[in-house]
C-alpha cells in the first residue's frame, strides 16, 4: 500500500437506493446493514438524505429511518443529509429530531438542506402551501427550527421534544447560499460536491470568509460529500457505477426508475450529449482500484482543505456497497478505526 493514506475522517451518505426487481423493504434493510458494517470499520457519520418522487431513493423520511438506524447501531453518528426544510414545518423538525436526540444523546445531527429535493409539485403536495417553499423564506424558518430547540424567544409554543435536546446541526448546499449562512451562523457546513463539483472551492472560499465563531464552532469545519466506488480493479468500479450514471441521466430528463443492473447499464445506447452528461457528472468524484480511490480523494482533501469526507456510493447490489466502503476504510484510510 502506498505510503500516503486519508487521514481526515470518513463517513457515509445513503439514499436506500431501490434495484430493480427488488422491493423497498429490501433497500431499507440493505441500508441498515450498511450502516452496521461502516460503524465496525469506524466510519464516523452515517447519513440519508430526503428525496421525493424518486423510485430509485427509499430515504424519503429520515427522521424515521434514523430511528430504525439507531435502534440497530451504538456507536456511530447518524444525521440527515438532509431534511429538507422547505417541505416541512421548523416545529415538526424539531420534535422529530429533539426525539432522536433524547433517545441516543450525542448521536444525532440535524443536516439541513434549502432546497426541496423534489420538483414543485410534490413539493406543494408535501407541505400544502406555497407558503416557506420560496428560498427567501428558508433563513427565517432555520432561525424558528434553532429557536425551538433553544428556547430562547419562549412564547406559547414549547417543543417537547425538542427545547433542550438539541442534534447537532449543519447546514448543507450545493452553491454559495447556504455556505455564507453557514458562515455567519458559525455552523459546521457539509457541500454537495457529489451532484455540484463546480461549485464546490467557491462556496468553500464563502464558507470560510464569511465565518463567524459561535457557540458551535470556534473556527469553520467543512466537510464535502463525494461519490466514491472502489473495487479490486478500475474496470470493475466503473462498470458498478454504470446504474449510478444511468439513473442520474433518467431523473434529470423526467424519466425516473429503479437502479437498472450494471449489465443493462454497460448495454445502455447513450448518445453523444448523454455520454457526455454522464462524463461531466464524474468530474471530481472518486472511482476506481483502491490505489485509484486513494489518489483522487487525496487530491479533493488537498483541493478542498475538507476537514472531513463524506462517501456517497450508489451502487446495484448492497455487497458492493459493503466492499467498496471496506476497501477504502483498509486501504485507502489506513485501516479507519483509529481515525472513527
Amino acid at each position: 500500500m502506498a505510503d500516503r493514506v486519508i487521514t481526515v475522517p470518513l463517513s457515509v451518505l445513503d439514499l436506500a437506493p431501490v434495484a430493480k426487481a427488488t422491493t423497498v423493504g429490501a433497500a431499507l434493510e440493505a441500508t441498515t446493514e450498511l450502516a452496521r458494517r461502516t460503524e465496525e470499520l469506524g466510519y464516523h457519520r452515517f447519513w440519508v438524505a430526503e428525496h421525493h418522487n424518486m423510485p430509485a431513493i427509499a430515504s424519503s423520511a429520515p427522521a424515521v429511518l434514523l430511528a430504525h438506524l439507531a435502534a440497530n447501531t451504538s456507536t456511530i453518528r447518524l444525521g440527515s443529509g438532509g431534511v429538507m426544510l422547505p417541505n416541512h414545518a421548523p416545529l415538526v423538525v424539531a420534535e422529530q429530531f429533539g426525539t432522536l436526540e433524547a433517545l441516543h444523546p450525542g448521536r444525532i445531527d440535524l443536516g439541513i438542506g434549502r432546497a426541496p429535493g423534489t420538483d414543485q409539485v410534490t413539493a406543494l403536495a408535501l407541505r400544502r402551501t406555497m407558503e416557506g417553499l420560496s428560498a427567501e423564506g428558508f433563513p427565517r424558518e432555520l432561525a424558528d427550527l434553532m429557536n425551538y430547540f433553544s428556547g430562547e424567544r419562549p412564547g406559547q409554543i414549547t417543543a417537547t421534544p425538542g427545547h433542550g435536546e438539541q442534534p447537532a446541526v449543519w447546514l448543507l448546499g450545493s452553491s454559495g447560499f447556504s455556505a455564507q449562512l453557514a458562515g455567519l451562523l458559525g455552523l459546521p457546513f457539509s457541500f454537495a460536491h457529489h451532484f455540484s463539483s463546480a461549485n464546490t472551492l467557491p462556496a468553500l472560499a464563502l464558507y470560510r470568509q464569511n465565518f463567524r465563531p459561535s457557540q458551535w464552532l470556534d473556527k469553520p469545519y467543512a466537510m464535502v460529500a463525494v461519490n466514491a466506488v472502489c473495487a479490486d480493479t478500475d474496470e470493475r468500479a466503473e462498470w458498478l457505477a454504470g446504474p449510478s450514471a444511468l439513473s442520474f441521466l433518467k431523473l434529470r430528463s423526467g424519466r425516473p426508475e429503479p437502479l437498472s443492473t450494471p449489465d443493462e447499464a454497460a448495454a445502455y445506447p447513450y448518445s453523444e450529449i448523454e455520454r457526455e452528461f454522464v462524463l461531466q457528472r464524474r468530474d471530481g468524484q472518486a472511482m476506481g482500484s483502491p490505489e485509484t480511490v486513494r489518489r483522487q480523494l487525496t487530491e479533493l482533501v488537498e483541493r478542498t482543505g475538507a476537514d472531513e469526507l463524506m462517501l456517497t456510493t450508489l451502487v446495484y447490489d448492497v455487497q458492493d456497497r459493503v466492499r467498496s466502503y471496506e476497501l477504502i476504510a483498509e486501504q485507502v484510510a489506513g485501516g479507519l478505526r483509529q481515525g472513527a
